[in-house]
């Protein structure tokens, strides 16, 4: 059978390509598939995952595991794309990568919406998805958009700013309606359904794609020829100065990523009640993709030619050095939203809306700018490798980020529970630096046996006064965990919880005592190893209590945690909520736990008698930085990058290669040259 040839040379025709259809549609449905999966991420990662096998409670991820987790995928998106680079200009070309690659996109949705199946863990299932979706999403990323320029000729040309327009409104379609959707598809109907309706939707794209497959222009790749071109002189000298702009763009992108995992955990905490709309937790994210369609006319017609005739001129450089300092800004304004939560207020997620504004200005000044000029900075025969590049800073940012996340864990006794309670009694093991031993455990008034874990403490040995001790029922859910601090640092908490419901307000109004007070009344109490109890308030309804345990010091694996959530009798303002019917986590919970996650399901929507505090005892697994803390740092950090930015903007000398008609190449050199070209912000 004869191999099917396609065509590698555009119809010179003044209409449009009869593959741009196929091209933008399929756009349209892969980005409400990416986006839709990554809204939901955090959320699902922290608040579901660990109820995902029947009948079961795993251990629940903690916000920094999030955060690390979500950031690495990210970083693992972004570096596929120098791979899929290389894929499509050397060996298959652009329209096999994207093919074949979508397929693998389209396993990585199915193996999230399996999550729970039989086969792997949830977990295993998770990583796997994750994976495939960042080879498939990222492999495509450099080749979508140079397969709609392959699409055109000489005669039709004129047309391509039109085409780019709707397929960037392909992008912001898709992504608006995912970011919306999909926290409603998680909350009513669950994670498989959540994860695998992008799945079908990208499944979609796929099949449009290769209906395309006889009408697109087949560009072949360009085999060793591409070594020979694209390491010219010119070449590796514009890469190692892009890079110098690059290492600064890629903290930007550190922390506008977070929008996905930071904001998101932020927002639990905020009063989501705006413009008339009850938000989710994670649809805020929709204002990014809309303020994006806003202020891209509102910068290109008002802002830049206004900063042009009035102020200064503004070059490619100085837009980004802006940006900078516009990011600074709005991660100024979410720590300062965190500081108040952190005292005990509920803020509103108005806050998160003007920072939206200050950081997706940045956006528009630091991405589209800083991609319409890597291609102008760009030898002819070094673009495509340029545009993975600057994909690349993306990877880099957020493997910052994730690196942060990961440096301010400290080890928890959930490790021993998740990784220790599927194993056989009478054993004894190492996982990490917790030793333990396993052991059966007898159940009152039942002929199921439960499994008792026992940690040895700091002293290395058994039997001694600072083992650790957890109890699992006969479902392997964790019912309490024993340490020598239990009744002191319980004492501790007594304290609070009195001068909690001393407040002479409604329980709707009452109080948590602040940090210094909290601090105060605690005065004087000490664990069984001497050391002073520290309190924290977290929110308007959560606090903690640490002592540092046997080994005395600070934030370390052995601090024993006592972590008290405050469950409010709803108000009248609030009580509709009761009435609606149990989402899927709530199901899941009452499945899971049964009377005890009825009762906790309730508590959370205020049905209950009075208001209660309860609370529950573990060692080890904090962070380090959390809170106002958290966001001050990213704030103090991106200020540093602008300032640094600024000698290094100035010195830069820009080299810009444009295209011209009856040449290969014209080149301009220049100190201030702004090379703008029709492109766009295509991740």
């Amino acid at each position: 059978m004869a191999k099917q040839q396609y065509r590698s040379v555009p119809d010179e025709t003044s209409g449009l390509p009869k593959g741009i259809k196929y091209i933008i549609g399929n756009e349209a449905a892969e980005r409400f598939s990416f986006y839709g999966m990554r809204t939901i991420l955090v959320v699902f990662m922290t608040k579901y995952l660990h109820y995902m096998v029947d009948g079961e409670v795993g251990t629940e991820m903690s916000d920094a595991k999030a955060n690390e987790y979500y950031h690495n995928f990210v970083a693992a998106t972004y570096f596929f794309p120098v791979m899929g680079s290389f894929l499509s200009d050397i060996l298959i070309g652009k329209y096999r990568t994207i093919l074949w690659l979508s397929i693998v996109y389209c396993l990585g949705h199915l193996s999230l919406a399996l999550m729970g199946g039989a086969g792997l863990a949830p977990g295993s299932w998770l990583m796997a998805g994750l994976f495939l979706i960042a080879l498939g999403s990222g492999g495509i990323k450099p080749c979508v958009s140079a397969h709609v320029g392959d699409q055109f000729g000489t005669k039709n040309s004129h047309l391509m700013t039109k085409v780019f327009q709707w397929f960037y409104f392909a992008i912001n379609f898709g992504s608006t309606a995912s970011t919306w959707m999909t926290p409603l598809l998680l909350k009513w109907y669950g994670p498989h359904i959540a994860f695998g309706v992008p799945g079908v939707l990208m499944a979609i794209a796929t099949l449009m794609f290769w209906m395309g497959r006889n009408v697109f222009i087949h560009v072949p790749p360009g085999g060793s020829r591409f070594f020979r071109e694209t390491f010219s002189r010119d070449g590796v000298v514009a890469l190692l100065k892009l890079s110098t702009i690059y290492a600064f763009v890629a903290v930007f992108w550190g922390l506008f990523d977070q929008t996905g995992s930071s904001w998101v955990i932020q927002a639990e905490n905020m009063d989501r009640r705006f413009l008339g709309i009850t938000w989710l937790q994670s649809q805020i994210q929709v204002l990014n993709p809309i303020l994006v369609m806003i202020l891209i006319p509102l910068f290109q017609l008002v802002i830049y030619p206004f900063v042009d005739t009035f102020v200064f001129r503004l070059t490619a450089i100085r837009k980004i050095s802006i940006g900078f300092f516009l990011t600074a800004a709005s991660f100024a304004v979410v720590a300062k939203a965190q500081d108040l939560i952190d005292g005990g207020a509920t803020p509103s997620i108005a806050w998160q809306l003007w920072a939206y504004v200050l950081l997706t200005s940045g956006e528009v000044l630091i991405s589209i700018t800083g991609l319409e000029f890597s291609y102008t900075q760009a030898p002819k025969t070094m673009k495509s490798v340029i545009m993975a590049v600057w994909l690349f800073s993306v990877s880099l940012g957020n493997i910052f980020t994730s690196v942060v996340n990961h440096s301010i864990q400290v080890p928890g006794i959930s490790q021993v529970a998740a990784d220790a309670k599927s194993q056989s009694p009478d054993t004894k093991n190492t996982i990490g630096t917790w030793t333990f031993r396993t052991s059966g455990r007898s159940l009152e008034g039942s002929e199921e046996s439960g499994k008792t874990i026992t940690i040895s403490g700091v002293d290395g040995d058994f039997d001694t006064a600072d083992d650790i001790v957890m109890h699992f029922n006969q479902y392997n859910i964790l019912e309490d965990v024993e340490t020598s601090d239990n009744e002191s640092i319980a004492k501790a908490s007594e304290i609070i919880e009195q001068a909690f419901f001393s407040d002479p307000r409604d329980d709707s109004e009452k109080a948590l005592p602040t940090e210094s007070k909290g601090q105060e009344l605690l005065a004087g109490l000490t664990d069984s190893y001497g050391n002073a109890f520290v309190y924290s308030q977290q929110s308007k309804n959560d606090y903690r209590i640490a002592s540092s345990g046997p080994d005395g010091i600070n934030q370390t694996q052995w601090d024993i945690i006592l972590s008290a959530t405050v469950s409010r009798v709803a108000s009248d303002e609030g009580s509709s909520a009761g009435d609606e019917p149990y989402d899927w986590l709530e199901q899941r919970i009452i499945a899971a736990r049964g009377d005890e996650g009825k009762a906790s399901v309730e508590a959370a929507r205020g049905n209950i008698a009075e208001t209660a505090i309860n609370h529950s005892i573990t060692v080890g697994g904090q962070d380090t930085m959390e809170g106002g803390d958290y966001f001050w740092f990213w704030t103090f950090t991106i200020l540093v990058t602008s300032v640094l930015f600024v000698p290094v903007g100035y010195f830069y000398k820009e080299k810009s290669y444009i295209q011209s008609q009856g040449s290969d190449e014209s080149l301009i050199e220049s100190e201030d040259v702004d090379g703008q070209v029709d492109g766009v912000d295509l991740q």
